[in-house]
């Protein structure tokens, strides 16, 4: 048996209980899982320090020296602080607990030499520790407080690869929970447990990638890279180790994903589109309301050549909101039409199906082209009267939410799908679509996936790694940008003034407040109060407010008397940012901004500015604002470029917080890459995968069998790979 895949349990120092904590709390259950529990930081403890050279804005230090005296302050009711006054000859510091004082007193032994390791400040001119740590200066003899026994310097002979145990190098610092630090499991007790895993392996860890890639791009054996990962000697050795882990983890994901695709090009064909035919042209030369942008132009070209080709379509179509992707989708469908096929639309929720229902049939309005939604609002008789034409082939595009999947669902000839993308259907649901093509022939549907959300390259070829990608970066010619101001909470008077002089000049206005899950009942009341508060401002004014706790029937009135002009202002939460159209609405305003992350504060401020008149972005913030959202509200004030937006989304809070990513059947679980901070390293690791699929595309030779095995490791077991394949 291979030792990685042992039973955590059996490792020295576990046990059952701890067994259980480690699997709950941090999902640990093989030695393997301990070894890639990478430490978050490290602290340099190569160096001592006199107390003299001590100040208080330096990071982590130590010290050796002596305790002095010790000291007690009461502190309430069974509660003490004990100082001890410790001494290295050039100067006197203090050692304070707030906890844990009682174990110090009895432990630490006044006039003994102990290494000290802590974060110095200040307090009445004098340097302080809290909560240091301890041990006993030159002795193999840990002695630590609160559970803490540090590898001391005597360990440096048995420490693999010759790294830093208690005294000298760099010291891992691992992530723990509050229920671990209570049950004695810190950071220092799973350093201890990964020193002695790493005494266990005396042999060199098998290699998971072939030695040409390796040498191609100067990589670390995995065993060196581990176990440096773990036990750096230097900050030179510890980037060449992430680097490797990085590479590899990135590699196989990229092999997965173009593996994949690669199987379904050769399993199955597209249908062959390969005419224009009455419903495009007609379509095109009465229908169009405005020019096609040269953006729109070349995605149609792209996607036409696509539909042409025999292959089936999978392509990912990127734009900013109101970058006129419907439209390209439509024209799209239209060329399926025109084939003989039916094309279906599917959006995430049911207020934009709706609205992509009244969009297309407006766009044909006057044209013979039958246009029905299906969701899970549709029932009974309509439902029936949708199904029995779908199967009948009468209706020619559906609109609708995932409920299109189902398999009570089948259409007459299926030859074309449009994916709005807003929530990231997985490519296990793409799958499913596909098994709505003929089966007999084994030609599939063409798949058209759009999102308004930009994403960053590195992100898409992750992401969306079996796709091709298009990208409409121009917007429809007479939009002007919209200006994004940002305005604190104290200067409401002037922001109510400047909404006025709007609405005087005809135009329309969004004020959105924050509903998030973790306070939606705070939220709900905020926005019911603040809704009084705005209709006693404007009374000159009507008021529509929308919430997504409200009935769907009662929403949709609301959102229709702003649609229509009878409302000025539409009070609402986060629900619009996937909702209305109103060309006249030209201000939004964004209460509480900094509760809300970049994209979707890009999402909502693309509702306005879908006019020709001049559009404003308001963001209301108070005073105190961390750095973070400080970066966040001047990137919005700065661009309307939904790209840079994204990477610097991406930047800032990381691929695993991206809307969407968690749940988009993406093997997401990187345990040490960062797609946001790492792109150099996606880039080599797809070249490097499309190199292997290229030269092995059925996967079999003997030259790559290393890296298949290991593929089907990871797919069997901590990495969610069952979702994109």
């Amino acid at each position: 048996m291979d030792i990685l895949s042992q039973d955590i349990m059996y490792l020295p120092g576990v046990g059952p209980n701890r067994k259980k904590m480690l699997s709950q709390e941090l999902g640990i259950e093989t030695y393997g899982d301990l070894l890639e529990y990478y430490p978050y930081k490290y602290v340099d403890r190569s160096k001592v320090y006199t107390v003299r050279e001590l100040t208080g804005d330096m990071p982590f230090v130590q010290v050796i020296g002596q305790i002095l005296s010790f000291e007690t302050f009461e502190m309430g009711p069974r509660r003490e602080r004990v100082v001890a006054h410790f001494s290295d000859g050039t100067g006197i510091m203090d050692l304070v607990w707030f906890n844990g004082g009682k174990y110090a007193k009895q432990n630490y032994k006044i006039g003994k030499e102990y290494l000290v390791f802590g974060r110095p400040s200040v307090f009445n001119n004098r340097i302080q520790v809290q909560h240091p740590e301890m041990e006993i200066a030159n002795s193999s003899q840990g002695e630590g407080g609160a559970g803490h026994s540090p590898a001391s310097h005597a360990d440096q002979a048995t420490l693999p690869s010759g790294g830093a145990g208690g005294g000298y190098g760099l010291r891992p610092y691992y992530n723990t929970t509050e229920k671990m630090k209570k049950a004695g499991l810190n950071s220092r007790s799973v350093e201890r447990l990964v020193k002695t895993l790493l005494e266990k392996l005396t042999t060199p860890l098998p290699e998971t990638i072939t030695p040409e890639i390796l040498s191609r791009h100067h990589l670390m054996s995995r065993d060196q890279a581990l176990r440096t990962l773990h036990y750096p000697q230097d900050t030179q050795s510890l980037e060449r180790a992430r680097v490797r882990m990085k590479f590899e983890e990135l590699f196989f994901v990229q092999l997965n994903i173009l593996r994949y695709a690669s199987d379904q090009r050769r399993k199955y064909s597209g249908f062959v589109f390969n005419r224009i035919g009455d419903i495009f042209n007609t379509f095109y030369h009465q229908n169009l309301p405005f020019e096609l942008t040269g953006a729109q132009k070349r995605v149609i070209r792209e996607i036409r050549q696509d539909t042409c080709s025999g292959r089936q379509m999978n392509r990912l179509l990127q734009g900013d909101v109101g970058s006129g992707k419907t439209l390209v989708a439509l024209m799209s469908m239209l060329i399926a039409l025109d084939n003989g096929f039916q094309a279906c639309i599917m959006a995430p929720t049911e207020i934009l199906a709706e609205q992509h229902l009244t969009t297309i049939r407006q766009f044909l309005r006057n044209m013979p082209v039958r246009v029905e939604l299906l969701t899970g609002m549709v029932k009974g008789k309509k439902r029936q009267e949708v199904l029995d034409g779908l199967l009948s082939g009468e209706v020619q595009i559906l609109v609708g939410t995932h409920a299109v999947i189902e398999d009570t669902v089948q259409f007459h000839r299926l030859g074309m799908v449009v994916i709005d993308e807003q929530h990231r259907f997985g490519v296990a649901q793409r799958a499913k679509l596909w098994a709505k093509g003929d089966q007999e022939s084994r030609k599939v549907p063409h798949v058209l996936v759009m999102t308004a959300t930009p994403i960053p390259r590195t992100l898409a070829m992750t992401l969306y790694g079996d796709l091709d990608v298009s990208i409409i970066d121009e917007l429809p010619p007479g939009r002007k940008p919209i200006q994004t101001t940002h305005v604190f909470d104290s200067r409401m008077t002037s922001l109510y003034e400047g909404i006025r002089r709007q609405i005087r000049e005809g135009r329309q206005v969004y004020i959105v407040f924050p509903l998030i899950e973790e306070s939606e009942k705070i939220d709900l009341k905020n926005l019911e109060q603040g809704f009084e508060v705005l209709r006693e401002a404007f009374p000159e004014f009507r008021l529509s407010k929308v919430h997504g706790k409200m009935k769907p029937k009662d929403k949709e009135e609301e959102m229709q008397k702003f649609v229509s002009g009878e409302t000025q202002i539409l009070v609402a939460t986060t629900v619009i940012e996937v909702g209305v159209n109103v060309p006249n609405a030209s201000v939004m305003v964004i209460l509480d901004a900094q509760r809300f992350g970049l994209s979707q504060l890009h999402q909502l401020r693309g509702r306005v500015g879908r006019g020709a008149d001049q559009s404003f972005c308001i963001l209301v913030t108070s005073y105190k604002l961390s750095e973070v959202t400080r970066k966040r509200i001047d990137i919005m004030c700065e661009t309307n470029d939904g790209f840079r937006i994204a990477e610097a989304d991406l930047k800032l809070r990381g691929p695993g917080d991206l809307e969407g990513t968690q749940q988009s059947g993406m093997a997401f679980d990187l345990k040490i890459a960062n797609i946001a901070r790492d792109g150099q390293l996606v880039q080599m690791a797809r070249e490097e995968a499309q190199r292997i699929i290229e030269d092995d595309p059925t996967c079999r030779s003997v030259n790559y069998q290393l890296l298949w095995n290991r593929l089907k490791e990871l797919r069997k077991t901590n990495i969610n790979w069952a979702s994109i394949s």
